[in-house]
């Protein structure tokens, strides 16, 4: 017997993924948490849309937040 039941496993781990990568290594938790997002998208996850919101603003905002913090450094 099959259950047509959708949890928001790929979801969560979307979201934590995406805030993580606001403060550390961008360049890897954001491509794996907007991926994990879009497979929650197409299993219709109910949070699937705040998912990708999540893992696409943090990886920009860490990327940006990397390269000024790098440039303050080094520049």
């Amino acid at each position: 017997m099959e259950t047509n039941q959708s949890g928001n496993t790929f979801s969560i781990i979307a979201i934590i993924l995406g805030a993580v990568s606001l403060l550390f290594l961008p360049i890897i938790f954001g491509p794996i948490a907007i991926v994990l997002a879009i497979i929650a998208k197409n299993k219709s996850e109910k949070l699937s849309t705040v998912a990708l919101v999540v893992a696409i603003v943090g990886t920009a905002l860490g990327a940006i937040f990397g390269f000024v913090v790098g440039m303050t450094m080094f520049g």
